[in-house]
């Protein structure tokens, strides 16, 4: 599974509350909507009813022994309803991108001037589980590539350690030239694959 696709799989919300008692006994399902406006979907399938797409925000589904309907929700109801719920998960993954000068593991410059926004945002997790995972561009062979890939993560992973975030929760690994943010054929010094992405969660 591709980074992307970790951060999208963690980023679809569904909630479902069921209200107790034998007779009465009921689920709903509301899409929440992205903080960054995306589009997302879900099918709600149960035995022996036909499947449910919610593909817009708060889309939301009612099921119980009478039937199922499916209707709209909004903010407020979906506060009153799954107000405690929402207040006791733990914050949603999150993921930042530094760059770095070429053949280097030193920053560029636009990187330097954000990176304590992130780390900022690292910290402010109780317990954070942090993945460093190093890229380079296509310049030179596949072992100068693997070794600085896992030097840039590592770069980024001591000074992790230096601003407070615990050496125990934060993963470095390197990928060299095999995760292309931007594809390229060999021996292309393309800045925006020279990078390290940080996942945090």
């Amino acid at each position: 599974m591709s980074i992307s696709s970790i951060v999208r799989a963690a980023a679809l919300a569904a909630l479902i509350a069921v209200a107790g008692g034998c007779a009465t006994r009921s689920e709903t399902v509301v899409l929440l909507p992205e903080k960054d406006g995306r589009d997302t979907a879900v099918t709600v399938t149960r035995e022996g009813k036909e499947p449910v797409l919610l593909d817009t925000p708060y889309a939301a589904v009612r099921q119980s022994p009478f039937g199922q309907e499916k209707y709209t929700s909004n903010a407020d109801d979906v506060a009153k309803k799954f107000g405690p719920a929402l207040d006791a998960q733990p914050a949603r993954s999150a993921a930042f991108t530094l760059y770095f000068v070429e053949g280097k593991d030193e920053l560029t410059d636009e990187s330097k001037r954000v990176v304590d926004g992130i780390f900022t945002e690292i910290a402010r997790r109780p317990v954070p589980d942090v993945i460093v995972i190093g890229h380079t561009d296509t310049v030179g062979s596949d072992q100068v590539n693997d070794a600085l890939a896992l030097q840039r993560a590592e770069f980024v992973r001591r000074e992790l350690i230096r601003r407070g975030i615990a050496a125990d929760n934060i993963q470095a690994i390197g990928r060299g030239k095999r995760e292309l943010a931007v594809p390229t054929p060999d021996n292309v010094a393309e800045p925006r694959n020279r990078r390290v992405v940080i996942l945090v969660r």
